[in-house]
């Protein structure tokens, strides 16, 4: 015999999973980069969300 291939539709929990954390203002930030702004004269740190990739900058 051979082997037998499920089409089943993703449960709409596993496909949001994570998203509605995010829509709701929970993101999960990881930092990506520490670049040096030259014009203002500060570091500026990039971070990346881990769920859904949104991006944002911060100086310090």
């Amino acid at each position: 015999m051979s082997n037998v291939i499920q089409f089943k539709k993703p449960a709409l929990k596993e496909k949001h999973k994570g998203r509605t954390l995010c829509k709701s203002g929970f993101h999960k930030w990881e930092v990506v980069e520490t670049p040096f702004d030259v014009k203002k004269g500060k570091m500026l740190t990039t971070y990346r969300c881990l769920r859904c990739g949104q991006t944002k900058t911060e100086s310090k």
